[in-house]
């Protein structure tokens, strides 16, 4: 009963409230206004209340729509300062995104299979590094082999098989063993393509399906079965147009007949990022595809599968990673040979694939890291001085909100309407900051695809979480700079600024603590910590430029060529040699031709091990062989005994073993042994640390093992870097090269890059089927070896640049409202006497104790921050006094050029029109 009296109650109010609601609008009321009055009259009933707060929410966005217009109407009324604000929030809001967008592609998308939560990658560590005869790592996880603690995601061919045999908690278990560059023919001029070697069901595995034809299966991988392969969708659209009729076509890669019968799906390039192969082959036909193909390389002592495993639904990753555990561990303890010790405590970890796999983040990741402190403290710094000119330009509004207080405004109604402009400013620049973040991520991206010859892998886009990341930025910017005019703009006393002009209104706020000098002082200080750290990463990378690497490196060409990819024979390798130096040596302007395995400082390296006369352990040193003329084309100076001559590349040639893993190792197999001990040639280092001051010429060393001659020292030459700029020259040795891949240096008279094309037509005419890759002066090779530091230096100094703009138009613009706003006070004094140099020394005095106090700031709070770039710095301290005084005359100097202005403007006062400002 009580229940519906209740509601007839609420009936009978809500017909009250309708008829009242009607009697306000005869009377005049909006229809809004006539809701709301009817409401309060009756508000007491719950039901009322709840259409009450109804009508209150429809008040607010109707509210909401109005400040918005009016704000719209107020920026539109001034144009320069919109523009301006506009501006500079897209500059800090665009950089922000770019740097995102990249840091997003790179670290946060999720890998481009199927349910990637499930994918599991396994890596082994141990205390002691096992006794392998050969490891290869590929860059796509962190690995560290010979050292204490050594841990690796590569394993060998048997452990696979047995984790597939007897390991339950998979539900698939799939590898990949790196990629090989391989000679493809039969499909237009020969070239490289790079295969990934892949299990038959790894696109089963990761849920990859095909664009067109089909993936592999698991039939593709057996001995027996034919040779076939499925391209990537980029190469397919790069390399052949995406053809269809490529499907089912039959080419030759390294000579061996091979079908392709499909092409990936166009999201998927890699597991792992900046890691894109041309096609993907089974991993049974390595063996096929390898010249000199030795099983060993394959056996229970050589590691080079990388395996990922889907978990079952219904097992945990710490069973499954214990069981795998026990079986790793019983096959390094107990198998048929034994890799490692009890007390080693050889195990294996199951890491999430989307982490585990770093691929290239490990080269893109710190930069962009670095990059994006950088851009958020510019994006502070835009803030702040948008803030400064909301903040100048709510002085000059203060009469307007002391007029709309006295009508019967409410301070939150006026603080609304402030953040509200603040917000729309925000808004307008982050949409321009969209356009200049999708470019500038374009030409970062362009930027980072200089530094290889490979795709990239990856690619930034404007993405729903870029988009959310803008969103968040832009609101919280436009509430930072909207705050401070919408705290003044409600702090007005009303008598005297209804009162008063404008010359009393200026009156207040003159003191140092103000918020528009604490902003400005923040900016300079900002500018200061993100100019210190330009600063030193400029000068790294010029400290590394003026390295002296020991060999001359302008006006050299390198390029690589494998015949044995094209079939040729050890016994023919060495003639191809000879007739490609000599052909090459008379391409007009070059001056002198030789071949390496490897090319100097492009961070490739071989090494191997080896025992002195007398030695119980082995020692290491870095490995090269090399051809005739080779250390005079380089100029490198010999300083003891002689160089290689013709007669030393009769004999059989030693490669490095591969026991020792590289960054991009690319030993062949080892050449027959000879009864002879090889001519060798060694670096100043190995002469000091191996064989102290007696003579080395003469002196012998080898393997240890008795039945190899080894080496014998025919000369000693300069020092020389082989792989990198920062470390110190290790001992080297270099041997005569005469079969296996290698690269060819010129030594030209002009540009080298002018004769690119005579060298493609001399090989040509050699052999057609014969692929050149890798074609770069040495200069390139060097800019992309400093890749991480080139990045850095550039976009830093951009950025560093667009702080100090950005702290000058701040500082000017705050020094500009003073002037303006003191006109009347200038005026007076300047009638009372006061010279106009006197005038000009107290605006100036002001900005530079601004910018000077800036600069105080921010240096002290460089010191604590730079330290950080520690880790990428050469030969210069993150306390660099060079660079801090550096920094601080350069923006001292901009700072007294943007003071300069509104000084000479405050100069050129005229009393009389002063005296009547208004």
């Amino acid at each position: 009963m009580r229940r519906r009296g209740d509601e007839r109650l609420k009936e009978e109010i809500k017909e009250h409230l309708a008829l009242q609601t009607e009697e306000n609008l005869r009377a005049g009321m909006s229809p809004v206004e006539a809701r709301r009055q009817a409401m309060l009259k009756f508000g007491g009933v719950a039901g009322v209340q709840e259409d009450y707060q109804a009508e209150r929410g429809l008040r607010y966005m109707e509210t909401l729509v109005q400040d918005a217009r009016f704000g719209l109407r107020t920026l539109r009324r001034s144009p320069g300062f919109t523009a301006v604000a506009v501006l500079t929030v897209a500059l800090g809001v665009g950089a922000n995104t770019a740097i995102f967008s990249l840091l997003d592609a790179l670290l946060l998308r999720s890998l481009p299979v199927h349910d990637p939560q499930q994918l599991m990658l396994l890596e082994w560590s141990a205390r002691k590094s096992p006794g392998y005869h050969s490891s290869f790592g590929y860059g796509d996880c962190i690995s560290r082999i010979d050292v204490d603690n050594p841990t690796s995601c590569s394993f060998s061919h048997p452990f696979l098989d047995d984790l597939r045999a007897q390991a339950n908690m998979f539900s698939s278990i799939t590898a990949s063993g790196g990629t090989m560059q391989l000679d493809l023919s039969g499909s237009g001029p020969a070239s490289f393509v790079q295969g990934l070697i892949v299990s038959g069901n790894y696109f089963e595995t990761l849920g990859v399906r095909p664009a067109v034809g089909r993936v592999l299966a698991p039939s593709d991988d057996q001995p027996s079965a034919p040779t076939v392969a499925v391209l990537s969708y980029g190469y397919w659209q790069r390399a052949l147009g995406g053809s269809l009729s490529v499907i089912g076509k039959t080419v030759g890669l390294n000579g061996i007949p091979t079908t392709i019968v499909g092409v990936a799906e166009p999201k998927f390039s890699g597991l792992a990022p900046g890691s894109a192969p041309d096609a993907w082959l089974p991993v049974s036909v390595k063996a096929r595809l390898t010249p000199n193909w030795d099983p060993k390389q394959d056996d229970a002592g050589s590691i080079w599968l990388v395996i990922v495993g889907r978990l079952k639904p219904e097992v945990t990753q710490k069973r499954a990673e214990a069981a795998v555990s026990l079986l790793f561990r019983n096959e390094m303890l107990y198998g048929p040979e034994k890799f490692s010790k009890e007390s080693d405590d050889p195990r294996v970890s199951l890491l999430p694939a989307q982490t585990g796999l770093v691929g290239a983040r490990g080269d893109y990741a710190r930069p962009l890291f670095i990059l994006m402190i950088a851009v958020g403290i510019v994006l502070l710094i835009a803030s702040a001085n948008v803030a400064g000119l909301l903040l100048a330009r709510s002085s000059a509004r203060q009469k307007e909100m002391a007029v709309r207080l006295a009508l019967g405004a409410g301070r939150g109604r006026i603080t609304r309407q402030l953040l509200t402009e603040g917000l729309l400013l925000s808004l307008i620049g982050a949409a321009l900051g969209i356009v200049l973040a999708f470019w500038g991520a374009r030409a970062i991206v362009a930027f980072v695809a200089t530094s290889t010859d490979r795709p990239l892998g990856f690619a930034a886009s404007i993405d729903a979480r870029v988009l959310l990341f803008t969103t968040v930025i832009t609101i919280l910017t436009g509430i930072f700079f909207g705050l401070a005019p919408a705290m003044r703009g409600t702090r007005v006393d009303l008598t005297p600024t209804l009162k008063d002009g404008p010359a009393s209104i200026g009156r207040a706020g003159n003191h140092w603590f103000g918020i528009g000098n604490l902003l400005v002082v923040g900016q300079v200080g900002l500018t200061t910590i993100v100019l210190v750290g330009a600063g030193l990463v400029v000068r790294t990378l010029q400290n590394l430029r003026s390295v002296d690497p020991g060999f001359d490196t302008t006006n050299v060409l390198n390029f690589r060529i494998n015949p044995t990819l094209a079939g040729y024979k050890a016994a023919q390798v060495s003639a191809l040699y000879q007739a490609l130096q000599s052909r090459l040596s008379e391409i007009p302007g070059v001056r002198s031709v030789s071949y390496s395995s490897v090319p100097l400082l492009v961070g490739w390296e071989q090494a191997t091990s080896f025992y002195l006369p007398g030695g119980k352990d082995s020692v290491e040193s870095e490995f090269l062989t090399v051809g005739v003329h080779f250390f005079a084309t380089m100029k490198i100076s010999v300083v003891e005994g002689r160089d290689f001559s013709a007669e030393d590349f009769a004999l059989p040639s030693l490669t490095p073993d591969a026991s020792l893993e590289t960054s991009r190792s690319r030993a062949g197999s080892a050449s027959p042994r000879p009864s002879n001990p090889r001519p060798a040639v060694v670096n100043q280092s190995f002469v000091r640390q191996y064989l102290g001051s007696a003579s080395p010429l003469g002196r012998r060393f080898g393997s240890g093992d008795g039945k190899d001659p080894g080496y014998v020292i025919v000369g000693v030459v300069r020092d020389a870097m082989y792989t990198d700029l920062r470390r110190n020259v290790l001992p080297t040795t270099y041997a005569p090269a005469t079969d296996g891949g290698t690269v060819f240096e010129l030594r030209t008279a002009t540009n080298p890059s002018s004769i690119v094309a005579a060298v493609r037509a001399v090989v040509e005419e050699v052999d057609k089927n014969l692929p050149i890759s890798d074609v770069m002066t040495e200069s390139e090779s060097i800019d992309q070896l400093l890749f991480q530091e080139r990045l850095i230096a550039r976009l830093s100094s951009f950025f560093g640049m667009l702080a100090l703009v950005l702290a000058c138009v701040g500082l000017y613009g705050l020094l500009s409202y003073e002037v303006t706003r003191r006109t009347r006070e200038i005026g007076i004094r300047m009638a009372l006497g006061a010279l106009r140099t006197t005038v000009l020394g107290v605006v100036l005095r002001r900005g530079l104790a601004l910018a000077v106090t800036g600069v105080v700031v921010g240096g002290a709070a460089a010191l604590g921050l730079t330290r950080f770039l520690g880790s990428i710095l050469f030969k210069v301290l993150p306390s660099d006094p060079v660079t801090l005084l550096a920094v601080a005359a350069v923006l001292l100097a901009i700072a007294f050029l943007a003071c300069m202005v509104p000084a000479y403007r405050a100069m050129r006062v005229d009393p009389l029109v002063a005296l009547r400002y208004e």
